[in-house]
Protein backbone atom coordinates (compact mmCIF):
# COMPACT_ATOMS: atom_id res chain seq x y z
CA UNK A 1 0.00 0.00 0.00
CA UNK A 2 1.44 3.37 -1.06
CA UNK A 3 1.36 6.19 1.50
CA UNK A 4 0.54 8.98 -0.92
CA UNK A 5 0.74 11.67 1.77
CA UNK A 6 4.51 11.18 2.14
CA UNK A 7 5.31 10.03 -1.39
CA UNK A 8 7.89 11.90 -3.49
CA UNK A 9 9.61 11.60 -6.86
CA UNK A 10 12.84 10.34 -5.33
CA UNK A 11 10.98 7.68 -3.30
CA UNK A 12 9.07 6.60 -6.38
CA UNK A 13 12.25 6.46 -8.46
CA UNK A 14 14.04 4.26 -5.91
CA UNK A 15 11.07 1.89 -5.53
CA UNK A 16 10.59 1.64 -9.28
CA UNK A 17 14.30 1.03 -9.90
CA UNK A 18 14.34 -1.71 -7.26
CA UNK A 19 11.26 -3.36 -8.75
CA UNK A 20 9.38 -3.04 -5.46
CA UNK A 21 6.51 -1.25 -7.15
CA UNK A 22 5.36 -0.62 -10.72
CA UNK A 23 4.39 2.55 -12.54
CA UNK A 24 0.94 1.04 -13.06
CA UNK A 25 0.48 0.55 -9.30
CA UNK A 26 1.48 4.16 -8.61
CA UNK A 27 -0.89 5.52 -11.26
CA UNK A 28 -3.72 3.29 -10.06
CA UNK A 29 -3.25 4.58 -6.51
CA UNK A 30 -3.60 8.20 -7.65
CA UNK A 31 -6.61 7.43 -9.85
CA UNK A 32 -8.22 5.76 -6.84
CA UNK A 33 -7.66 8.88 -4.78
CA UNK A 34 -9.15 11.05 -7.52
CA UNK A 35 -12.25 8.84 -7.61
CA UNK A 36 -12.50 9.12 -3.84
CA UNK A 37 -11.89 12.86 -3.40
CA UNK A 38 -12.58 14.75 -6.60
CA UNK A 39 -16.35 14.50 -6.58
CA UNK A 40 -16.26 17.11 -3.81
CA UNK A 41 -13.06 18.98 -4.68
CA UNK A 42 -13.50 19.31 -8.48
CA UNK A 43 -9.77 19.69 -9.08
CA UNK A 44 -10.00 17.90 -12.45
CA UNK A 45 -11.93 18.83 -15.55
CA UNK A 46 -10.99 15.53 -17.16
CA UNK A 47 -9.17 12.37 -16.06
CA UNK A 48 -7.49 10.74 -19.03
CA UNK A 49 -8.82 7.28 -19.85
CA UNK A 50 -5.42 6.10 -21.05
CA UNK A 51 -3.51 7.00 -17.85
CA UNK A 52 -2.90 3.32 -17.02
CA UNK A 53 -1.80 2.65 -20.60
CA UNK A 54 0.71 5.51 -20.26
CA UNK A 55 1.95 3.89 -17.04
CA UNK A 56 2.38 0.56 -18.80
CA UNK A 57 4.58 2.21 -21.43
CA UNK A 58 6.58 3.89 -18.67
CA UNK A 59 7.04 0.56 -16.91
CA UNK A 60 8.54 -0.93 -20.07
CA UNK A 61 11.11 1.88 -20.12
CA UNK A 62 11.96 1.14 -16.51
CA UNK A 63 12.39 -2.58 -17.19
CA UNK A 64 14.70 -1.78 -20.10
CA UNK A 65 16.87 0.39 -17.85
CA UNK A 66 15.89 3.56 -19.71
CA UNK A 67 14.18 5.33 -16.81
CA UNK A 68 14.79 8.89 -15.65
CA UNK A 69 13.61 10.51 -12.43
CA UNK A 70 10.23 11.29 -13.99
CA UNK A 71 9.51 7.98 -15.70
CA UNK A 72 6.15 6.74 -14.41
CA UNK A 73 5.54 9.85 -12.28
CA UNK A 74 1.85 10.93 -12.35
CA UNK A 75 1.31 14.59 -13.30
CA UNK A 76 -1.78 16.77 -13.30
CA UNK A 77 -1.74 19.44 -16.04
CA UNK A 78 -3.44 22.83 -15.93
CA UNK A 79 -6.09 23.30 -18.60
CA UNK A 80 -4.10 25.98 -20.46
CA UNK A 81 -1.07 23.80 -21.29
CA UNK A 82 -1.37 21.93 -24.58
CA UNK A 83 -1.09 18.14 -24.83
CA UNK A 84 -1.37 16.99 -28.44
CA UNK A 85 -4.63 15.27 -29.27
CA UNK A 86 -6.31 16.17 -25.97
CA UNK A 87 -8.89 18.78 -25.13
CA UNK A 88 -7.63 22.07 -23.72
CA UNK A 89 -9.90 24.95 -22.86
CA UNK A 90 -8.27 27.40 -20.42
CA UNK A 91 -11.35 26.99 -18.22
CA UNK A 92 -13.42 28.89 -20.81
CA UNK A 93 -16.58 28.16 -22.76
CA UNK A 94 -15.06 29.86 -25.80
CA UNK A 95 -12.58 26.97 -26.17
CA UNK A 96 -15.07 24.25 -25.30
CA UNK A 97 -14.08 20.92 -26.92
CA UNK A 98 -10.99 22.42 -28.59
CA UNK A 99 -8.31 19.77 -29.18
CA UNK A 100 -4.63 20.69 -28.91
CA UNK A 101 -2.83 20.26 -32.28
CA UNK A 102 0.65 20.00 -30.71
CA UNK A 103 2.50 19.54 -27.43
CA UNK A 104 3.69 22.43 -25.29
CA UNK A 105 7.49 22.30 -25.01
CA UNK A 106 7.25 21.54 -21.27
CA UNK A 107 4.89 18.64 -22.07
CA UNK A 108 7.20 17.31 -24.78
CA UNK A 109 10.10 17.28 -22.32
CA UNK A 110 8.02 15.39 -19.76
CA UNK A 111 6.85 12.91 -22.41
CA UNK A 112 10.46 12.29 -23.39
CA UNK A 113 11.14 11.28 -19.79
CA UNK A 114 8.13 8.97 -19.61
CA UNK A 115 5.91 10.98 -17.27
CA UNK A 116 2.27 9.93 -16.90
CA UNK A 117 -0.45 12.55 -17.43
CA UNK A 118 -3.45 11.88 -15.21
CA UNK A 119 -5.69 14.63 -16.54
CA UNK A 120 -6.30 18.35 -16.95
CA UNK A 121 -7.08 20.52 -13.95
CA UNK A 122 -9.59 23.27 -13.35
CA UNK A 123 -8.54 26.93 -13.45
CA UNK A 124 -9.80 30.50 -13.53
CA UNK A 125 -10.84 31.29 -17.08
CA UNK A 126 -7.75 32.19 -19.14
CA UNK A 127 -5.86 32.31 -15.81
CA UNK A 128 -7.73 35.45 -14.69
CA UNK A 129 -8.47 35.16 -11.01
CA UNK A 130 -7.18 34.29 -7.57
CA UNK A 131 -9.71 31.69 -6.48
CA UNK A 132 -10.60 29.29 -9.37
CA UNK A 133 -14.17 30.55 -9.05
CA UNK A 134 -14.01 32.10 -12.53
CA UNK A 135 -13.95 28.75 -14.33
CA UNK A 136 -16.76 28.18 -16.83
CA UNK A 137 -17.05 24.69 -15.33
CA UNK A 138 -17.64 25.61 -11.71
CA UNK A 139 -15.27 26.30 -8.81
CA UNK A 140 -12.66 24.03 -7.29
CA UNK A 141 -12.81 23.65 -3.50
CA UNK A 142 -9.96 23.67 -1.03
CA UNK A 143 -9.11 20.12 0.14
CA UNK A 144 -8.53 21.45 3.69
CA UNK A 145 -12.00 23.04 3.87
CA UNK A 146 -14.57 22.57 1.11
CA UNK A 147 -16.23 25.88 2.01
CA UNK A 148 -13.09 27.77 0.94
CA UNK A 149 -11.25 28.50 -2.29
CA UNK A 150 -8.03 26.71 -3.29
CA UNK A 151 -6.57 29.92 -4.73
CA UNK A 152 -6.03 30.64 -8.37
CA UNK A 153 -5.67 30.58 -11.18
CA UNK A 154 -3.91 27.20 -10.80
CA UNK A 155 -6.31 26.15 -8.06
CA UNK A 156 -7.14 22.83 -9.66
CA UNK A 157 -3.47 21.89 -9.92
CA UNK A 158 -2.76 22.83 -6.28
CA UNK A 159 -5.88 21.04 -5.04
CA UNK A 160 -4.95 17.91 -7.02
CA UNK A 161 -1.58 17.70 -5.27
CA UNK A 162 -3.01 18.61 -1.85
CA UNK A 163 -5.68 15.89 -2.00
CA UNK A 164 -3.07 13.34 -3.14
CA UNK A 165 -4.71 13.23 -6.56
CA UNK A 166 -1.35 13.75 -8.30
CA UNK A 167 2.27 13.52 -7.23
CA UNK A 168 3.13 16.68 -9.20
CA UNK A 169 1.13 19.28 -11.10
CA UNK A 170 2.02 21.89 -13.67
CA UNK A 171 0.49 25.34 -13.40
CA UNK A 172 1.09 28.75 -14.88
CA UNK A 173 1.95 31.91 -12.98
CA UNK A 174 1.16 35.41 -14.28
CA UNK A 175 0.89 37.32 -11.01
CA UNK A 176 1.02 34.60 -8.37
CA UNK A 177 -1.16 31.90 -9.91
CA UNK A 178 1.14 29.06 -8.83
CA UNK A 179 2.38 30.44 -5.52
CA UNK A 180 -0.92 31.69 -4.13
CA UNK A 181 -2.86 28.41 -4.57
CA UNK A 182 0.19 26.48 -3.36
CA UNK A 183 0.07 28.57 -0.18
CA UNK A 184 -3.70 28.08 0.27
CA UNK A 185 -3.37 24.31 -0.24
CA UNK A 186 -0.19 23.64 1.78
CA UNK A 187 2.01 22.83 -1.21
CA UNK A 188 5.24 24.15 -2.72
CA UNK A 189 4.87 26.32 -5.81
CA UNK A 190 7.63 27.68 -8.05
CA UNK A 191 7.45 30.56 -10.51
CA UNK A 192 10.68 30.29 -12.52
CA UNK A 193 12.66 33.23 -13.87
CA UNK A 194 10.87 34.71 -16.88
CA UNK A 195 12.15 32.83 -19.93
CA UNK A 196 13.66 29.92 -18.01
CA UNK A 197 10.78 27.63 -19.06
CA UNK A 198 9.40 27.85 -22.60
CA UNK A 199 5.92 29.35 -22.98
CA UNK A 200 5.41 27.52 -26.28
CA UNK A 201 2.10 25.68 -25.95
CA UNK A 202 0.86 27.75 -23.01
CA UNK A 203 -2.37 29.59 -23.86
CA UNK A 204 -1.37 33.19 -23.34
CA UNK A 205 -2.89 35.55 -20.84
CA UNK A 206 -0.15 38.19 -20.53
CA UNK A 207 2.87 37.18 -22.57
CA UNK A 208 5.48 39.24 -20.74
CA UNK A 209 4.44 37.77 -17.37
CA UNK A 210 3.32 34.13 -17.90
CA UNK A 211 5.51 31.25 -16.76
CA UNK A 212 4.93 27.50 -16.45
CA UNK A 213 6.04 25.98 -13.15
CA UNK A 214 5.53 22.99 -10.83
CA UNK A 215 3.41 22.47 -7.72
CA UNK A 216 4.75 19.71 -5.47
CA UNK A 217 5.02 18.49 -1.88
CA UNK A 218 8.80 18.70 -1.50
CA UNK A 219 11.44 21.17 -2.61
CA UNK A 220 13.43 18.25 -3.99
CA UNK A 221 10.53 17.35 -6.29
CA UNK A 222 10.23 20.97 -7.40
CA UNK A 223 13.92 21.01 -8.32
CA UNK A 224 13.67 17.76 -10.29
CA UNK A 225 10.71 18.99 -12.33
CA UNK A 226 12.22 22.42 -12.94
CA UNK A 227 15.47 20.84 -14.18
CA UNK A 228 13.42 18.70 -16.56
CA UNK A 229 11.40 21.50 -18.16
CA UNK A 230 13.82 24.47 -18.16
CA UNK A 231 15.96 25.58 -21.08
CA UNK A 232 16.08 27.55 -24.29
CA UNK A 233 13.46 26.72 -26.92
CA UNK A 234 13.66 27.99 -30.50
CA UNK A 235 9.82 27.92 -30.57
CA UNK A 236 9.74 30.66 -27.92
CA UNK A 237 11.74 33.78 -28.73
CA UNK A 238 11.53 34.96 -25.10
CA UNK A 239 13.07 31.78 -23.72
CA UNK A 240 16.57 32.01 -22.33
CA UNK A 241 18.62 30.28 -19.70
CA UNK A 242 21.77 31.41 -17.96
CA UNK A 243 23.30 28.71 -15.78
CA UNK A 244 23.96 30.37 -12.43
CA UNK A 245 26.74 29.35 -10.08
CA UNK A 246 26.25 25.87 -8.64
CA UNK A 247 28.14 26.75 -5.46
CA UNK A 248 26.16 25.51 -2.45
CA UNK A 249 25.81 28.04 0.35
CA UNK A 250 25.18 27.08 3.95
CA UNK A 251 23.88 30.40 5.22
CA UNK A 252 21.97 33.14 3.45
CA UNK A 253 21.18 36.80 3.76
CA UNK A 254 17.41 37.31 3.88
CA UNK A 255 15.89 40.67 2.98
CA UNK A 256 12.57 41.75 4.55
CA UNK A 257 10.70 44.65 2.84
CA UNK A 258 8.98 45.99 5.95
CA UNK A 259 7.16 48.81 4.16
CA UNK A 260 5.51 46.36 1.75
CA UNK A 261 4.17 44.46 4.78
CA UNK A 262 2.36 47.55 6.09
CA UNK A 263 -0.83 46.86 4.16
CA UNK A 264 -4.40 47.01 5.39
CA UNK A 265 -6.21 43.72 5.64
CA UNK A 266 -3.33 41.40 6.51
CA UNK A 267 -4.65 38.59 8.68
CA UNK A 268 -3.08 38.58 12.16
CA UNK A 269 -2.21 34.88 11.83
CA UNK A 270 -0.31 35.63 8.61
CA UNK A 271 1.70 38.38 10.32
CA UNK A 272 2.41 36.19 13.34
CA UNK A 273 3.42 33.24 11.16
CA UNK A 274 5.72 35.44 9.10
CA UNK A 275 7.61 36.63 12.19
CA UNK A 276 7.87 33.01 13.37
CA UNK A 277 9.28 32.06 9.96
CA UNK A 278 11.90 34.79 10.23
CA UNK A 279 12.85 33.45 13.64
CA UNK A 280 13.23 30.01 12.09
CA UNK A 281 15.60 31.47 9.49
CA UNK A 282 17.61 33.04 12.33
CA UNK A 283 17.82 29.69 14.11
CA UNK A 284 19.26 28.23 10.88
CA UNK A 285 22.01 30.84 10.97
CA UNK A 286 20.57 33.10 8.28
CA UNK A 287 21.15 36.84 8.48
CA UNK A 288 17.91 38.85 8.51
CA UNK A 289 18.12 42.35 7.09
CA UNK A 290 15.40 44.98 6.65
CA UNK A 291 15.38 46.32 3.09
CA UNK A 292 13.57 49.02 1.16
CA UNK A 293 11.69 48.33 -2.07
CA UNK A 294 9.86 51.65 -2.42
CA UNK A 295 8.39 51.19 -5.88
CA UNK A 296 6.84 47.79 -5.08
CA UNK A 297 4.00 49.61 -3.33
CA UNK A 298 2.88 50.50 -6.88
CA UNK A 299 3.25 46.94 -8.19
CA UNK A 300 -0.41 46.00 -8.01
CA UNK A 301 -1.45 49.12 -9.92
CA UNK A 302 1.24 48.50 -12.55
CA UNK A 303 0.16 44.88 -12.90
CA UNK A 304 -3.51 45.70 -13.38
CA UNK A 305 -2.69 48.15 -16.16
CA UNK A 306 -0.13 46.17 -18.15
CA UNK A 307 -1.74 42.73 -17.81
CA UNK A 308 -5.22 43.76 -19.05
CA UNK A 309 -3.53 45.53 -21.97
CA UNK A 310 -1.80 42.27 -22.94
CA UNK A 311 -5.03 40.36 -22.30
CA UNK A 312 -6.90 42.65 -24.70
CA UNK A 313 -4.34 41.91 -27.40
CA UNK A 314 -3.95 38.17 -26.77
CA UNK A 315 -7.66 37.38 -26.56
CA UNK A 316 -8.55 39.24 -29.75
CA UNK A 317 -7.91 35.97 -31.63
CA UNK A 318 -10.91 34.26 -30.01
CA UNK A 319 -13.65 35.34 -32.39
CA UNK A 320 -15.62 32.18 -33.21
CA UNK A 321 -14.14 31.99 -36.71
CA UNK A 322 -10.80 30.20 -36.35
CA UNK A 323 -11.58 27.72 -33.56
CA UNK A 324 -13.68 27.09 -30.49
CA UNK A 325 -17.18 28.20 -29.55
CA UNK A 326 -19.26 30.17 -32.07
CA UNK A 327 -22.61 31.91 -31.69
CA UNK A 328 -24.34 32.63 -34.99
CA UNK A 329 -25.67 36.16 -35.64
CA UNK A 330 -27.29 37.86 -38.56
CA UNK A 331 -23.94 38.95 -40.00
CA UNK A 332 -20.21 38.59 -39.38
CA UNK A 333 -20.01 41.47 -36.91
CA UNK A 334 -22.84 40.04 -34.83
CA UNK A 335 -21.11 36.63 -34.93
CA UNK A 336 -18.10 38.26 -33.28
CA UNK A 337 -20.14 40.19 -30.72
CA UNK A 338 -22.36 37.29 -29.67
CA UNK A 339 -19.51 34.77 -29.59
CA UNK A 340 -17.33 36.89 -27.33
CA UNK A 341 -20.24 38.00 -25.13
CA UNK A 342 -21.40 34.43 -24.48
CA UNK A 343 -18.04 32.70 -24.72
CA UNK A 344 -16.15 34.84 -22.21
CA UNK A 345 -16.97 35.09 -18.51
CA UNK A 346 -17.42 38.35 -16.61
CA UNK A 347 -13.83 38.64 -15.31
CA UNK A 348 -12.37 38.08 -18.78
CA UNK A 349 -14.70 40.68 -20.30
CA UNK A 350 -13.79 43.10 -17.51
CA UNK A 351 -10.06 42.80 -18.20
CA UNK A 352 -10.48 43.00 -21.98
CA UNK A 353 -12.42 46.26 -21.59
CA UNK A 354 -9.92 47.69 -19.12
CA UNK A 355 -7.00 46.70 -21.36
CA UNK A 356 -8.59 48.15 -24.46
CA UNK A 357 -9.19 51.40 -22.59
CA UNK A 358 -5.60 51.83 -21.37
CA UNK A 359 -4.30 51.14 -24.89
CA UNK A 360 -6.67 53.54 -26.59
CA UNK A 361 -5.66 56.83 -28.16
CA UNK A 362 -5.36 59.55 -25.54
CA UNK A 363 -4.83 57.14 -22.66
CA UNK A 364 -1.88 55.01 -23.83
CA UNK A 365 0.79 57.39 -22.53
CA UNK A 366 -1.13 58.29 -19.38
CA UNK A 367 -1.62 54.70 -18.25
CA UNK A 368 0.21 52.00 -20.22
CA UNK A 369 3.34 54.07 -20.87
CA UNK A 370 3.65 55.18 -17.25
CA UNK A 371 3.00 51.68 -15.95
CA UNK A 372 5.86 50.32 -18.05
CA UNK A 373 8.14 53.08 -16.76
CA UNK A 374 7.33 52.11 -13.17
CA UNK A 375 7.84 48.46 -14.10
CA UNK A 376 11.44 49.33 -14.98
CA UNK A 377 11.85 51.05 -11.61
CA UNK A 378 10.54 47.98 -9.78
CA UNK A 379 13.06 45.79 -11.63
CA UNK A 380 15.84 48.23 -10.70
CA UNK A 381 14.76 48.19 -7.04
CA UNK A 382 14.97 44.38 -6.92
CA UNK A 383 18.35 44.33 -8.67
CA UNK A 384 19.70 46.85 -6.18
CA UNK A 385 18.45 44.94 -3.15
CA UNK A 386 19.45 41.49 -4.44
CA UNK A 387 23.01 42.69 -4.85
CA UNK A 388 23.14 42.79 -1.05
CA UNK A 389 20.87 39.89 0.01
CA UNK A 390 20.34 36.39 -1.39
CA UNK A 391 16.54 36.28 -1.19
CA UNK A 392 13.67 38.65 -0.45
CA UNK A 393 11.08 37.13 1.87
CA UNK A 394 7.40 38.02 2.35
CA UNK A 395 4.23 36.14 3.21
CA UNK A 396 2.86 34.52 0.05
CA UNK A 397 -0.63 35.88 0.65
CA UNK A 398 -2.10 38.45 3.06
CA UNK A 399 -4.78 36.03 4.31
CA UNK A 400 -5.44 32.28 4.54
CA UNK A 401 -7.84 30.74 2.01
CA UNK A 402 -11.05 32.78 1.96
CA UNK A 403 -14.61 31.52 1.70
CA UNK A 404 -16.17 30.60 -1.63
CA UNK A 405 -18.15 33.59 -2.86
CA UNK A 406 -16.58 35.98 -0.34
CA UNK A 407 -14.83 38.16 -2.94
CA UNK A 408 -16.57 37.28 -6.20
CA UNK A 409 -18.46 40.58 -6.34
CA UNK A 410 -15.53 42.68 -5.15
CA UNK A 411 -12.80 42.53 -7.82
CA UNK A 412 -10.51 44.96 -5.97
CA UNK A 413 -10.54 42.79 -2.84
CA UNK A 414 -9.79 39.76 -5.03
CA UNK A 415 -6.88 41.57 -6.71
CA UNK A 416 -5.33 42.35 -3.31
CA UNK A 417 -4.74 38.61 -2.83
CA UNK A 418 -1.82 39.06 -5.27
CA UNK A 419 -0.16 41.96 -3.45
CA UNK A 420 2.95 40.00 -2.40
CA UNK A 421 3.29 37.76 -5.46
CA UNK A 422 2.87 40.29 -8.30
CA UNK A 423 6.26 42.09 -7.84
CA UNK A 424 8.28 38.99 -8.79
CA UNK A 425 6.36 38.68 -12.08
CA UNK A 426 6.84 42.35 -12.87
CA UNK A 427 10.59 42.00 -12.28
CA UNK A 428 10.78 38.60 -14.05
CA UNK A 429 12.46 37.01 -11.02
CA UNK A 430 12.14 33.45 -9.66
CA UNK A 431 9.98 32.98 -6.58
CA UNK A 432 8.90 30.02 -4.50
CA UNK A 433 6.13 29.56 -1.94
CA UNK A 434 6.93 27.29 0.99
CA UNK A 435 4.44 25.90 3.54
CA UNK A 436 5.10 27.79 6.79
CA UNK A 437 2.32 26.87 9.19
CA UNK A 438 -1.41 27.08 9.73
CA UNK A 439 -4.17 29.44 10.71
CA UNK A 440 -7.10 27.91 12.59
CA UNK A 441 -10.64 28.97 11.69
CA UNK A 442 -13.78 27.31 13.07
CA UNK A 443 -11.73 24.30 14.12
CA UNK A 444 -10.17 23.86 10.65
CA UNK A 445 -6.45 24.34 10.05
CA UNK A 446 -5.80 26.43 6.93
CA UNK A 447 -2.29 26.37 5.41
CA UNK A 448 -0.09 29.46 5.24
CA UNK A 449 2.93 30.11 3.03
CA UNK A 450 6.10 32.15 2.96
CA UNK A 451 7.53 33.44 -0.32
CA UNK A 452 11.20 33.70 -1.28
CA UNK A 453 12.22 35.78 -4.32
CA UNK A 454 15.71 35.31 -5.76
CA UNK A 455 18.02 36.68 -8.41
CA UNK A 456 17.32 35.90 -12.06
CA UNK A 457 18.20 32.29 -12.98
CA UNK A 458 19.20 31.49 -9.38
CA UNK A 459 16.43 29.00 -8.71
CA UNK A 460 19.08 26.79 -7.07
CA UNK A 461 19.39 29.35 -4.28
CA UNK A 462 15.64 29.16 -3.68
CA UNK A 463 15.87 25.37 -3.52
CA UNK A 464 18.72 25.52 -1.01
CA UNK A 465 16.81 27.98 1.18
CA UNK A 466 13.62 25.93 0.90
CA UNK A 467 15.28 22.65 1.80
CA UNK A 468 16.83 24.16 4.91
CA UNK A 469 13.60 25.88 5.94
CA UNK A 470 11.56 22.67 5.55
CA UNK A 471 14.28 20.35 6.87
CA UNK A 472 14.61 18.26 3.72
Amino acid sequence: MIDLSSFSISKAYNLLAAGEISAVEITRAYIGQIEKKDRETHAYLEVFEDALAQAERAQKKIEKGEASFLTGIPFAIKDNILIKGRRVGAGSKILENFTAPYDATAIKKLKDQGAVFLGRTNMDEFAMGASTENSAYGPTKNPFDASRVPGGSSGGSAAAVAMNGALVALGSDTGGSIRQPASFCGCIGLKPTYGAVSRHGLISMASSFDQIGPITKTVGDTEIVFDAIKGIDFMDSTSCYVEASKKALTTFRVGVPRKLLEIDGMHPDVRKNFEESLQKFRSLGFEIKDIDLPTTTHALAVYYIIVPAEVSSNLARFDGVKYGFKKEGKDLLEDYLLTRREGFGSEVRRRIMLGTYVLSAGYYDSYYGKANAVRSLIKADFNRVLADVDVVVTPTTPTPAFLLGEKVNDPLAMYLADVFTVPANIAGLPAISLPSGFSESDGVKLPLGIQCVGRAFEEKTLFQVGKQFLGE
